[in-house]
């Protein structure tokens, strides 16, 4: 292998670890955003209920989030807005 042909295939390598790099940060600046905005509150309610209440019925999404701003207008503790 010639030293040019090296070169080139170790900027491959660098440019590899950098996308993946970047892939898993962008990862997980989705899922702390997806986590704050609550986007993944409603599959986790439906699994507590399962797991905990098997019998009880499960409200639908929109009733869980009608319920969920219901409860925290009423009870409005800290937040930032």
């Amino acid at each position: 292998m010639t030293a040019v042909a090296d070169g080139a295939r170790g900027g491959r390598d660098v440019l590899v670890r950098a996308s993946s790099a970047a892939g898993r940060a962008l990862g997980a600046v989705r899922w702390y955003i997806t986590t704050v905005m609550g986007d993944h509150d409603y599959a986790r309610f439906v699994a507590h209920q399962q797991r905990v209440h098997p019998g009880a019925p499960v409200p639908t999404e929109k009733e869980f989030w009608r319920r969920r701003w219901a409860e925290q207008d009423a009870n409005p503790g800290a937040r930032c807005c």
